[in-house]
């Protein structure tokens, strides 16, 4: 195994990728060990946000800005109840309140990698389980790297359960039309902008059958972590209220509208993550800039159904299936955090509802 230094010395913590390589660090958060995917977000803002989605669930996230922390921490920044991020790897950490914050909620913080080589080594290898250690003493490097190599790979994970509403409420009582979001790891920031559209949002469980969904005007398939492809129920659902409700997909959501139109998904090797993600939107030539978060993605059978496209890597960020009334977004246009340039894509999807 190799280990790559950054001169700080006397480091308490380290990560230890799947491959070897381990990266010392400063623990500033929790005390303990935390496995998962280590994978990088190159926004340069929204932190709080960041480790509080849900699609980041079973995941060690490493920031590219050079400080994390430098304008603290606000209940309303929350995108969940809770973080779900395992981990916050971080170059500079840029305030006590942040440090304080991912020890209150149980999030290993490591201080003072070295991101830069760690987000090239996982550029060029892709992403890869890792574990983030606050004391070596604790647990040495060889111990954790055979344990990170016991740990299952992502592809086959289904995390959704983990992070689902484990029943509906009410988000928005006042509204209309009537939309339910379908909570695989709903961002507070997709319900916020429905409502702010006026519509009337109540969130309901992954479970939901496509009968339960057909009893609203509208159906948003929220984001999420983890594979869609064993999400084989999660599919049906879809599946089955396609062509009954008006339906727009969203992150995962946009996956799931993809199996159950006929497309296949696969595993990106490093995934989209951060807030500056150019997106060609076809129909009109213009260039939006996107928030992401996902590392899987859909293929496409035919370019025609193809909305978006990513101009990193030709992805498909888009579809649009006009006769069965259902589109759907790669990317997130409640912008929370990220560009506003998609903020459209949520209202005209209430105005339309509203007819």
């Amino acid at each position: 195994m190799s280990l790559v230094t950054d001169g700080h010395k006397g480091s308490s913590g380290y990560l230890v990728l799947e491959d070897g390589t381990a990266f010392p660090g400063v623990s500033v958060g929790s005390h303990g060990v935390a496995f998962g995917e280590a994978v990088f977000t190159t926004g340069m803002t929204g932190y709080q946000e960041t480790v509080t989605d849900p699609s980041y669930a079973g995941q060690l996230v490493c920031f590219t800005a050079a400080m994390v922390g430098n304008y603290g921490v606000a209940e309303e920044r929350s995108e969940s109840a809770e973080p779900h991020a395992k981990a916050a790897l971080m170059r500079s950490l840029g305030g006590s309140g942040w440090a304080a914050y991912l020890s209150e909620h149980g999030l290993i913080g490591l201080d003072g990698l070295d991101t830069r080589s760690l987000v090239l080594r996982l550029r060029e290898s892709g992403a890869m389980r890792a574990a983030a250690v606050s004391d070596e003493q604790e647990l040495p490097v060889a111990q954790a790297l055979e344990q990170v190599r016991a740990q299952p790979q992502m592809e086959g994970q289904a995390l959704v359960a983990q992070v689902s509403t484990p029943g509906r409420y009410v988000f928005a009582a006042e509204g209309s039309p009537h939309v339910a979001v379908v909570d695989y790891g709903a961002k507070r920031s997709i319900m916020r902008r429905l409502a702010r559209a006026g519509a009337a949002v109540t969130v309901v469980p992954h479970t939901t059958s496509s009968d339960e969904l057909a009893g609203f005007d509208g159906i948003v398939l929220s984001n999420g972590p983890g594979d869609p492809e064993p999400l084989e129920a999660e599919v049906e659902a879809v599946r089955g209220a396609l062509g009954r409700v008006p339906m727009l997909g969203i992150c995962l959501g946009h996956q799931l509208l993809g199996l159950a139109t006929g497309h296949s998904t696969y595993k990106l090797p490093f995934g989209h993550r951060g807030s500056n993600h150019p997106v060609l939107e076809r129909a009109t030539g213009r260039v939006l800039v996107t928030s992401q978060n996902h590392g899987f993605a859909v293929e496409a059978t035919e370019a025609a159904e193809a909305t978006h496209v990513s101009l990193y890597d030709g992805t498909v960020e888009g579809f649009d299936f006009p006769q069965v009334r259902a589109r759907s977004v790669q990317f997130h246009p409640e912008a929370g955090p990220g560009p506003h340039d998609a903020w459209p894509i949520l209202e005209r999807f209430v105005q339309e509802l509203r007819g």
